[in-house]
């Protein structure tokens, strides 16, 4: 199961009886992303969950063409922007705090570190078959990037 998956929206009860409209809990399931891509609602709820809808559209469901909306490009993103965050150093507590406050979004903890662990053996694996290629430049790549992402 993709980590795009086990995110939530945040106070979810709260934004259905004020959007007036029954959307899923999953921030990334295909309604969800309809009522937020399309902006439509969005003024019935409250400034501040409004500016935080409105932040996560913008920077995960605003890609250059609409058609890649329904491909993948949100959950890419979310994916790019978890990996920026652990990269500043952020554990998995620290990453949830700051998709809660950004975005109103929420993961377990649990669920955040599984995917990093994941990411980090890929990152291996990639790395060892650089290595096995004899693609040095790449190997190197992989290994700083698995170094950034390991802490």
């Amino acid at each position: 199961m993709a980590i795009t998956d086990k995110v939530y929206l945040k106070n979810h009860r709260q934004i259905v009886s004020q959007l007036d409209v029954n959307i899923p809990k999953g921030a990334f399931k295909g309604a969800t992303i309809d009522v937020l891509y399309s902006g439509e609602g969005l003024t019935k709820v409250d400034d501040a969950t409004r500016d935080r809808l409105l932040d996560f559209a913008e920077d995960f469901l605003d890609p250059e063409n609409p058609d890649d909306l329904y491909t993948g490009y949100p959950e890419r993103q979310f994916v790019r922007y978890l990996l920026e965050l652990r990269a500043q150093g952020l554990g998995p507590d620290a990453i949830v705090d700051v998709m809660g406050d950004e975005y109103m979004l929420y993961a377990y903890p649990g669920d955040i570190l599984s995917f990093l662990d994941n990411a980090v053996r890929t990152l291996e694996a990639a790395e060892t078959l650089a290595e096995v290629e004899g693609n040095q430049k790449m190997e190197r790549k992989m290994h700083r990037a698995r170094k950034a992402l390991s802490g």
